[in-house]
């Protein structure tokens, strides 16, 4: 089997698999809105008595500042938790479940099974830029055009990184 053959047919499975990434990656960049979120009610039993800093790291609440709190009701931004019973009825924003698990892609780790699929999908486009020198002869009109957009390729990430 020929670089070409293996560049095809690893090419056209991989545009599946961009088509995927581009779209979650695109969802990444909004992961500190509301862009895409919806908003889910909850109702959690916690322990009585939690000042803010504990209810915030209890319910997973960055920075939960109270705007009344009466000794029996903190009321928050997001809901109200009960200091007596320990009960918190609170609304957070959440990407849906099915746009969550798409972008949980970009954020596997080694703890992860999906961490195989990353290091597999990295290999396979690193591949896929290698194997694309060897299509055309060296000598050829297009493959030199083709080092100055490799080139051209490499300066403008080197810029983004800089700047």
């Amino acid at each position: 089997m020929t670089f070409r053959i293996l560049h095809r047919y690893l090419g056209y499975f991989l545009a599946g698999v961009m088509m995927v990434y581009a779209l979650s990656g695109i969802t990444l960049i909004f992961r500190k809105t509301n862009t895409f979120k919806v908003s889910i009610e909850k109702e959690m039993t916690v322990a009585p008595g939690l000042d803010a800093i504990g209810l915030g790291k209890v319910l997973r609440i960055r920075n939960l500042t109270p705007i009344d709190n009466d000794g029996s009701l903190m009321v928050f931004e997001q809901g109200v938790y009960n200091t007596i019973t320990g009960e918190a009825d609170y609304t957070v924003k959440e990407l849906p479940y099915w746009l969550d698990k798409l972008t949980h892609l970009h954020k596997a780790t080694t703890e992860d099974p999906l961490y195989y699929f990353n290091i597999f999908f990295g290999l396979a486009l690193l591949f896929l830029a290698i194997s694309s020198f060897f299509m055309f002869a060296k000598s050829s009109f297009i493959f030199k055009k083709g080092l100055w957009f490799t080139l051209g390729g490499i300066i403008l990430v080197l810029i983004m990184l800089y700047v």
